[in-house]
């Protein structure tokens, strides 16, 4: 899939969350921690993307290693933004992010964030991201 093919599946997904969040009684007004998500089975392509997504002001954090069910190994990181629940910032980003992906050969898998409301039904709900992908 090319990337202009994987960024308007993005954005179409970047609504469909928001519209969902909002809908769920999100609050509107908050300041959300987003997290894109990012692997690669090389962990050098990985390192060097990690460095370009700092360079474009997230935060990235410590890559993680996951071993998958065939035994082979993933490397995983998030690059971190704290803004507002609005698709165009969403969009923006992920225009930057899959370009950073498409360029150190790694993939884009998405973001998430965590549900922000007055109240949680289920305190266990209270911790669980909602993911795009």
């Amino acid at each position: 899939m090319s990337i202009e093919q994987l960024l308007k599946q993005q954005m179409e997904e970047n609504r469909d969350i928001v519209e969902s969040l909002l809908q769920d009684g999100s609050d509107p007004d908050a300041e959300y921690t987003i997290e894109h998500h990012f692997s690669a089975t090389n962990f050098d392509k990985l390192e060097k993307a990690a460095v370009d997504a700092f360079k474009l002001g997230f935060e990235v954090n410590d890559a993680e290693e996951v071993e998958m069910d065939d035994g082979s190994l993933l490397f995983c990181f998030d690059a971190v933004a704290n803004h507002a629940l609005d698709v165009d910032l969403l969009d923006n980003a992920c225009e930057k992010l899959l370009g950073l992906a498409a360029k150190h050969k790694v993939d884009y898998d998405g973001w998430g964030t965590y549900f922000m409301g007055d109240e949680v039904d289920d305190a266990d709900d209270e911790d669980e991201p909602v993911v795009s992908h």
